[in-house]
């Protein structure tokens, strides 16, 4: 016991005048590492018979604890010297600009709802808002969408579950009415049908908005965004709306060449209906909106549906369809971002991959201007 007690204080003697972290570390390894001599004693209690055991393994114990405190102690006492020293030496230039940082940005689809909004605004527009939990009247039935129309489908509409009156499940038999029913709205037309009831007409606004579908792939997602425009005037006709679509799409994609296709189509809501096809041009083999869609390596690009608003639409809304007629226009303004600034997988919009978001984001700085260019970046 003499001999560990004389390597000990050897062992010790060495730890308190080690003058670096590594020769502390050393000294660690060299007493009580897998092959330190503290080690190597711990391994023969096991050949002892009980009475020796008992009486040495305290003893080898205590010089294990003491070598591994006084490691511990050396080791603090270098790292707070090196901390004095540092604080002593490093000074910090306040007048030096800020170090580069990782910042965030601006979301593609918020960016392009505040272009919208920049445009339209100038068009005279207002943006209106409302419930993303609709009923089926304003939804659907307002609409003039009939009972078995395909978008009523379970397959299309995230229903919520019926409730009677106090908020219980609803028996098949107990079924509340179609009116009540709740969901999540499919489009931002029931933002119309809102408007026009409390502000009545003559009535100009847009109406953006995340909408619910369920339908997923590279170009749909179960949410997404859209924004419609609505107006409501004395007079109103189909040239009306081809002006605006023209004047609001030359504004957006900041090129004069845009040319439209208005196509005859069908949707509930209007009468007459028309897809609106823009023409494009291939460049770098990707579709680049411009130029007639006539022309050799040009074709037309269907991009929104729109028409004018169908007579029993403003029956619904408490406007006399004799006296008031109007326009509306519905577009996605995920695909809008996506044909402007070049993104070929509408997924990554909603991933919340810090790299997709760091190359396609735009700065708080980059605020939309008409006067700088909607799509101009700081």
């Amino acid at each position: 016991m003499n001999e560990w007690n004389s390597r000990k204080d050897e062992a010790l003697a060495a730890i308190a005048a080690a003058g670096t972290a590594d020769a502390v570390e050393a000294l660690r390894v060299e007493a009580l590492g897998k092959q330190g001599w503290v080690s190597q004693l711990l391994k023969t209690l096991g050949r002892m018979t009980p009475e020796e055991r008992q009486e040495k393994a305290p003893a080898i114990q205590a010089v294990r604890a003491e070598i591994a405190d006084a490691i511990a102690a050396r080791k603090q006492a270098l790292d707070d010297a090196e901390l004095e020293r540092r604080l002593a030496t490093e000074t910090l230039d306040l007048s030096l600009p800020a170090p580069e940082t990782s910042r965030g940005s601006i979301h593609p689809v918020s960016q392009v709802m505040d272009e919208l909004a920049e445009i339209f605004a100038d068009l005279g527009f207002s943006v209106a808002t409302g419930p993303e939990i609709e009923d089926d009247w304003h939804n659907f039935t307002a609409l003039n969408m009939a009972e078995t129309h395909p978008a009523r489908a379970m397959h299309d509409t995230f229903y919520f579950p019926d409730k009677d009156a106090e908020g219980r499940s609803a028996s098949s038999s107990e079924a509340v009415s179609r009116k009540e029913r709740m969901l999540l709205r499919t489009h931002t037309s029931p933002v119309q049908i809102r408007s026009m009831v409390e502000q009545g007409a003559p009535i100009r606004i847009i109406a953006p908005g995340r909408v619910y579908r369920s339908d997923s792939d590279a170009t749909h997602t179960p949410m997404f965004h859209q924004i419609e425009g609505l107006v409501v005037d004395r007079d109103i006709h189909l040239g009306h709306l081809k002006w605006t679509l023209e004047t609001f799409l030359k504004a957006f994609f900041e090129r004069d060449d845009i040319v439209l296709r208005l196509r005859p189509s069908y949707f509930p809501f209007t009468e007459p209906s028309v897809e609106v096809d823009v023409g494009f041009e291939v460049v770098d083999g990707r579709r680049v909106l411009g130029g007639s869609g006539d022309a050799p390596g040009h074709g037309w690009m269907e991009l929104l549906g729109s028409g004018v608003v169908n007579r029993r639409v403003l029956e619904f809304a408490g406007l006399d369809p004799d006296e008031w007629q109007g326009f509306a226009f519905g577009v996605g303004v995920d695909r809008l971002a996506m044909l402007k600034y070049a993104m070929d997988d509408l997924r990554a919009f909603f991933d919340g991959d810090g790299r997709w978001l760091a190359h396609y984001g735009f700065s708080a700085f980059d605020q939309p201007t008409l006067s700088g260019g909607v799509g101009a970046r700081a």
